[in-house]
C-alpha cells in the first residue's frame, strides 16, 4: 500500500482487521508498525495465534507449558503497545502445524466471530531470499487461513456445524494482505511508528539472544521496504500482498 492510499484510506469508514500468524511475536515482526496506524485511525485490530509459540526460546530449563504461558503473557503486552486488546490463541502445536481441514475449521470460526473487513496473514510461499519468513508453520498458517477466506468462511455448508451448534453465521471477507511473501505490492510508510514497532517486539523477552541488537536491525528492514516502495529516503515501510477476494 502506498503512503497516499494508506493516508486516504483512514479518512474513509473504519474497517476491522483479524491478523492472523503462527507465532507469537510474527506479527511484531511483520505488521506491528500498520497495526499502530490502525487503531490510532479508530479501526478495529485483533490477532490470532495459531500456536502459543511453546517450541521457542533459548532457555532449556523451562517447561514447553510454561514457555507457551510465557509467550502468551509476551503477545498480549505487544499488542497492548500497539492498540490491540483481543486476542485468539488456537492452541496448535508449535512446529507442526499442517495446513487442512483442523486448522481451517478453528481459523473460520474466528473469522465468523470476529467478522473483518480484512484478514492479514503469512504468505504461503516460499522467499528464498529471506528464509526465516517462510518457516513451515507460518506457510502452512498462510495456506490454511486463505482456504478459511475462501471459501470456508462464506460458505454456509462448509462446517456446517459452526452455524448449526454455534450459530456462527457465513461471513464474507473483502480482502487478505499477506506478509512475509517473495513479491509485495502495497507498502505502509511506518516511519512516524517505528518506535512502537520496536517496543511490541521487545515485548518478547524470551525470544531475544540481544535484545540491544533489534532496534537497529528492524529500522535497517523497514528502510529496505521503505526503498522498495519508493518512499523518500529515511522513511520506513512494511510490505504486502494485497489479494481481494470479493
Amino acid at each position: 500500500m502506498s503512503e497516499d492510499s494508506y493516508d486516504n484510506a483512514a479518512d474513509t469508514e473504519l474497517r476491522r482487521y483479524l491478523h492472523i500468524a503462527a507465532h507469537p511475536d510474527d506479527l511484531d515482526f511483520g505488521v506491528a508498525g500498520t497495526t499502530a496506524l490502525l487503531t490510532a485511525a479508530g479501526n478495529d485490530v485483533i490477532y490470532c495465534l495459531v500456536t502459543d509459540g511453546e517450541a521457542g526460546g533459548f532457555d532449556n530449563t523451562i517447561s514447553r507449558d510454561r514457555m507457551a504461558e510465557i509467550r502468551r503473557e509476551e503477545q498480549t503486552a505487544a499488542a497492548k503497545v500497539v492498540g490491540v486488546s483481543e486476542l485468539h490463541f488456537l492452541g496448535f502445536p508449535d512446529g507442526a502445524v499442517v495446513a487442512g481441514l483442523e486448522l481451517r475449521k478453528a481459523i473460520t470460526r474466528v473469522i465468523r466471530s470476529v467478522q473483518p473487513h480484512v484478514v492479514v496473514t503469512q504468505s504461503p510461499q516460499r522467499n528464498l531470499v529471506r528464509t526465516y519468513g517462510s518457516h513451515p508453520d507460518h506457510r502452512a498458517t498462510g495456506e490454511s487461513t486463505l482456504d478459511a477466506v475462501y471459501p470456508d468462511s462464506r460458505n454456509e455448508f462448509a462446517f456446517p456445524e459452526l452455524l448449526a451448534d454455534e450459530g456462527l453465521k457465513p461471513h464474507t471477507v473483502g480482502e487478505v494482505w499477506l506478509v512475509g511473501g517473495p513479491e509485495p505490492d502495497h507498502f505502509v510508510d511506518i516511519t512516524d511508528v517505528i518506535d512502537r514497532k520496536i517496543e511490541a517486539l521487545l515485548c518478547h523477552h524470551s525470544q531475544m539472544r540481544s535484545p540491544d541488537r533489534m532496534p537497529e536491525l528492524l529500522r535497517r528492514w523497514a528502510a529496505e521496504q521503505g526503498t522498495r516502495a519508493g518512499l523518500a529516503e529515511g522513511r520506513m515501510a512494511e510490505g504486502f500482498r494485497q489479494v481481494p477476494t470479493a
